[in-house]
């Protein structure tokens, strides 16, 4: 690796900044006024997603419940990776693919916003729990990559970041998040 090998990567990553910049606005504006209006009417946030995906839906729950940029009360948010004992047992007892939609079961209640997050849009885990509070008619926004996967036709709401790179999709995501939290500080 070498300097230029640094130089190509900040610039893809600015490169595919400057596309959502232009393809996205709009959706993340409709994640923010979902997520505001569930908090409005008494609802939460639930959020998660695998690896990575895992540490983005802790970090991003971390930003409504503590702060974000502004002090404000906070607001309710939780992610689905953090409760290992129930990852673990439900792993367990029924398997990996179930982990998240159990825990959607258990806790979720209509008209809760749900954001699962998967880079290749395709995580079984992630897919069973957007179709478990489908069914518990919660609003349920992806945060994706590549071309979205089964998981962008599962959501409410798709936030696709097109592009075949791990990293570059988890950078987009944290991102995304970030732009999503702003727009909420906004209200309150």
């Amino acid at each position: 690796m070498n300097k230029n090998n640094i130089e190509n990567e900040i610039q893809d990553h600015i490169n595919l900044a400057s596309q959502i910049k232009i393809e996205l606005p709009e959706k993340i504006l409709e994640a923010s006024t979902r997520i505001i209006l569930a908090i409005n009417n008494n609802k939460k946030i639930i959020i998660f997603g695998n690896g990575g995906s895992a540490a983005d839906a802790q970090h991003i729950a971390a930003e409504f419940t503590g702060r974000f940029v502004k002090e404000r009360r906070g607001l309710p948010a939780i992610a689905l990776t953090t409760d290992t004992s129930a990852l673990t047992a439900i792993g367990n007892d029924y398997g990996f693919d179930v982990v998240f939609s159990r825990q959607i079961e258990a806790i979720a209640t209509e008209g809760d916003v749900i954001i699962g997050i998967s880079t290749s849009g395709n995580s079984q885990n992630v897919l069973k729990a957007i179709n478990a509070a489908n069914n518990l008619n919660c609003f349920t926004i992806s945060l994706t990559g590549k071309d979205g996967g089964l998981i962008a036709k599962s959501s409410d709401l798709n936030i696709n970041i097109n592009h075949s790179v791990t990293a570059r999709i988890q950078e987009m995501h944290i991102l995304v998040g970030h732009l999503i939290c702003s727009l909420v500080d906004l209200k309150y």
